[in-house]
């Protein structure tokens, strides 16, 4: 099980590099405009992946910052947050680089921030959750960007697997 929670670190790696670099290219303008995704534009949208990520990190391991609200613009800037990103994303990397299938079958306590109660369950499959979340948000970026005139990403896993770098997950 461990194989495929590393996999699906390095895929949302992988993936989120893309997005970004489609990202980049933009004005600020387009960057910033609504083109009705849940948080409206694509610099909300990449703000709530972070923040969303931040606050499932802290739970994990009781370290870093979390915002307190999932809509929370954590940079203001594309390049603060872009930066940002690729360091969330080696932390999420390395965590989970240092797992045990124990840590995984294990349950943890945690209280959502929608809720002020509680909630206890296993790690895998909340970390299932978080990878689905990041997946979820990044279609909302990838329409947005096609809306925008972006050219197309090709973001399925298949690809990701095709890569030489992460082609051993495939053999």
């Amino acid at each position: 099980m461990l194989d495929h929670y590393r996999m699906f670190a390095d895929y949302n790696r992988w993936a989120n590099r893309h997005v970004y670099d489609a990202a980049g290219d933009l004005s600020d303008a387009h960057y910033r405009e609504n083109k009705g995704a849940f948080f409206g534009s694509l610099h909300a949208t990449l703000n709530h992946i972070l923040a969303a990520d931040r606050i499932w990190m802290k739970r994990f391991t009781g370290t870093g910052d979390a915002p307190s609200r999932l809509d929370t613009i954590l940079f203001d800037t594309f390049t603060g947050l872009s930066a940002a990103r690729a360091e969330e994303d080696e932390r999420i990397a390395a965590w989970i680089a240092g797992l045990s299938e124990d840590d995984l079958a294990g349950r943890f306590t945690y209280t959502p921030v929608s809720n002020p109660l509680p909630v206890t369950q296993r790690l895998a499959p909340t970390l299932t959750h978080v990878f689905n979340h990041q997946t979820h948000h990044r279609g909302q970026c990838h329409m947005t960007l096609t809306a925008l005139g972006a050219q197309s990403l090709a973001l399925d896993m298949s690809y990701f697997l095709r890569a030489p770098e992460y082609r051993h997950y495939a053999d």
